[in-house]
């Protein structure tokens, strides 16, 4: 049963707490806007802590919105354990309904990014009746989907050879200044090659992250987590849950067509294309981005 240490909700512009899941997790939350609007839910990707999603989209989403964004287990300022208490990835959408429930939050608009967006289709197809609509990017269709016509396998290309070759450096010991030129580097490969990259945004993003969570040490847990349970794409044929799906041309994680292959595996699921976005979101694309998510919520374009 999760539980919710620190300020509790209601009557605030931004707040902090933690809510407690199994397993002896304890999750960092920060919410922001009004509770008294409908809630929205922010989902991050693999090992990366819930203030990868900027400061400027969580601001502009709160302005329709009763925003939370939280730390996944080994992340940010959440508990550190999986070399103790290991855990499958599935379980962290689990985690997702119980920042919910210990919010007292009956149901909620989903946006899921890169892991998240997996997270966000176990949610379509376990938690159906917590969500008000589902926003997925930056992510690709879970197993054991029924057979596209259109779009094959042959079709979905893999990730950039360049992250490959940064992600089998990933949890490497480094010190402070290498550590931040290795995520700087990451960044620059993830960003795509069509927006500008300015550097610095993203080295103080990382400067932040690093203080947040008390430590530069990388967390590879998500990387190592069992990924059973996943194979169950032809199940989203089912999914009635208003559903959107943003199409990131310039993805060096999962090009397109995989936002395609996604959205038609989701019975009338929206696809939609942010031009310029890759695989991060620099401050160039978040304008876009916000409108993009708020348009499908029912807020304001």
């Amino acid at each position: 049963m999760a539980r919710v240490t620190g300020p509790q909700t209601g009557g605030f512009r931004h707040a902090e707490t933690f809510v407690e899941v199994a397993a002896g997790y304890r999750l960092w939350v920060e919410m922001t806007g009004d509770p008294e609007r409908p809630a929205l839910l922010l989902v991050m990707g693999a090992n990366a802590s819930g203030l990868t999603w900027p400061d400027e989209l969580v601001e502009l989403l709160s302005r329709d919105h009763f925003v939370v964004r939280y730390d996944h287990r080994d992340t940010g300022r959440s508990t550190h354990a999986f070399h103790e208490r290991p855990y499958p990835i599935r379980a962290l959408a689990d985690d997702a309904i119980a920042v919910l429930d210990a919010l007292r939050i009956a149901r909620a608009h989903v946006v899921g990014m890169s892991m998240g967006g997996t997270l966000v289709q176990l949610l379509l197809l376990d938690h159906a009746d917590r969500l008000m609509s589902a926003t997925i990017f930056g992510s690709t269709l879970i197993g054991g989907a029924a057979p596209d016509p259109g779009i094959s396998d042959d079709d979905l290309p893999g990730p950039d050879p360049r992250l490959l070759a940064l992600w089998a450096e990933l949890g490497q010991g480094r010190d402070p200044e290498a550590e931040l030129r290795w995520r700087v580097e990451h960044w620059r490969v993830l960003n795509g090659d069509v927006l500008p990259f300015a550097a610095e945004e993203f080295a103080d993003l990382e400067r932040r992250i690093a203080a947040h969570s008390g430590t530069w040490r990388s967390s590879a847990a998500h990387a190592l987590a069992d990924q059973s349970g996943l194979e169950r794409g032809a199940e989203l044929a089912n999914v009635s849950v208003p559903t959107l799906v943003i199409d990131a041309p310039e993805d060096p994680v999962t090009p397109p067509p995989h936002a395609a292959r996604l959205a038609r595996a989701i019975p009338g699921a929206a696809l939609v294309t942010v031009p310029g976005l890759g695989h991060a979101l620099p401050r160039a694309v978040v304008p876009s981005l916000a409108a993009t998510i708020t348009t499908h919520t029912g807020g304001r374009p």
